[in-house]
């Protein structure tokens, strides 16, 4: 993959502009930053090459989609390893990062080995993924789950200078 000697702010604008909204038109886009729709779709092409951009999603509103099919249960997990080897991160890690309800998985330090992000339906959901990841995996030592109870904010974007 080849990486940008730089960016201009011509590219950053895109950037900013398709993570606060990806739907937008070639057209829309070439507006806004005042380049020709050609140069403009050549440019997204070239973020998209060199893996700035990493993929474009729809991003749902959980409040409302729990209204529809019942209400979930976000949660931080704290986990701790017994035993911190490279490959013992990586089984770990592995396994988190194939469960579907694992929303997000990060390894930290200082404190503890990963923390993860994960959206269950119910309290049994999360038992059971517990069990899956936390209970059956001989090499957790601890376990810390903090349950969500409001979200004041969720945002996507990084902040382009």
């Amino acid at each position: 993959m080849e990486y940008p000697e730089s960016i201009d702010s011509v590219d950053r604008q895109l950037l900013d502009l398709l993570q606060q909204d990806a739907s937008l038109s070639n057209q829309a886009l070439a507006e806004r930053v005042h380049v020709s729709p050609p140069t403009c779709l050549r440019r997204v092409r070239r973020l998209h090459e060199l893996g700035l951009i990493e993929r474009q999603v729809a991003l749902l509103q959980p409040d409302r989609l729990a209204r529809l099919q019942g209400h979930g249960l976000s949660a931080i997990v704290e986990i701790t390893l017994d035993q911190q080897g490279a490959e013992h991160l990586d089984a770990f890690e592995a396994l988190a990062i194939a469960d579907e309800q694992v929303q997000q998985c990060w390894r930290v330090s200082p404190g503890p080995d990963f923390v993860l992000v994960v959206r269950v339906n119910d309290m049994p959901a999360y038992h059971a993924l517990a069990q899956r990841l936390f209970t059956q995996h001989a090499n957790v030592r601890n376990v810390k789950a903090f349950f969500a109870t409001h979200r004041a904010k969720f945002d996507t974007r990084i902040p382009l200078a």
